[in-house]
């Protein structure tokens, strides 16, 4: 596997940067207010973050006007361990550099995932890296051996929220973890552990040794 930028042609399937934001405060904010685990921790909604200027520009802008929420995805991690997607894009910065593994909606084969087709993007601090609705991500990854990464994640409002009441009527509607996220889990992942589908075969992907 090759790291690749976000900035390279290669990303252009799985999404793009967007221009025109000033992340500098977003970023300051992140930095003040939110912890870096020695593990993976996740808040969808974190006020200080939503009370920014920038928020509203992205509710306008980005998501022409949805209400979203602005939270965090923080800590140490070199490894893929499942991958999720969301009906709606989510827009990723980070306060240093930062690793996605992302894969393509596309590439569910009869309900499976094979890691061979996951690729890894470097995304540099500050950007607005979109990630689009068909790319299939999960927890961001360290840059560098021992980094840690703070990486603001926007999406729709209520997104990650509890899992709807409903019984399933599809292949698909098994993999649904939480409100508006449907995810595959790598056997030798806790998720997997915890109920969520098995359905990435092949390598749990980990990219410390690229580092």
């Amino acid at each position: 596997m090759k790291i690749q930028s976000v900035f390279d042609a290669a990303f252009a399937p799985y999404g793009k940067v967007l221009e025109g934001y000033d992340t500098a405060e977003l970023v300051r904010t992140l930095q003040a207010v939110t912890p870096v685990p020695a593990g993976v921790d996740y808040v969808p909604s974190q006020p200080e973050l939503e009370k920014l200027p920038v928020a509203a520009q992205f509710a306008a802008n980005a998501y022409g006007g949805m209400p979203i929420q602005l939270g965090w995805c923080n800590g140490h991690n070199t490894r893929l361990n499942c991958l999720e997607y969301h009906r709606d894009s989510e827009l990723n910065i980070g306060a240093g550099d930062f690793i996605l593994l992302v894969a393509k909606e596309d590439d569910i084969v009869d309900g499976k995932l094979d890691t061979a087709k996951v690729q890894a993007f470097r995304a540099p601090a500050g950007a607005v890296v979109e990630v689009y609705a068909t790319t299939l991500h999960y927890a961001p990854c360290s840059a560098a051996p021992g980094a840690g990464f703070q990486v603001v994640i926007v999406l729709p409002r209520g997104t990650n929220g509890p899992k709807p009441a409903m019984t399933p009527l599809n292949e698909e509607d098994k993999t649904l973890w939480a409100c508006n996220k449907w995810l595959l889990a790598h056997p030798d992942s806790d998720e997997a552990g915890q109920g969520a589908v098995a359905a990435l075969t092949g390598e749990n992907i980990d990219i410390a040794s690229l580092l």
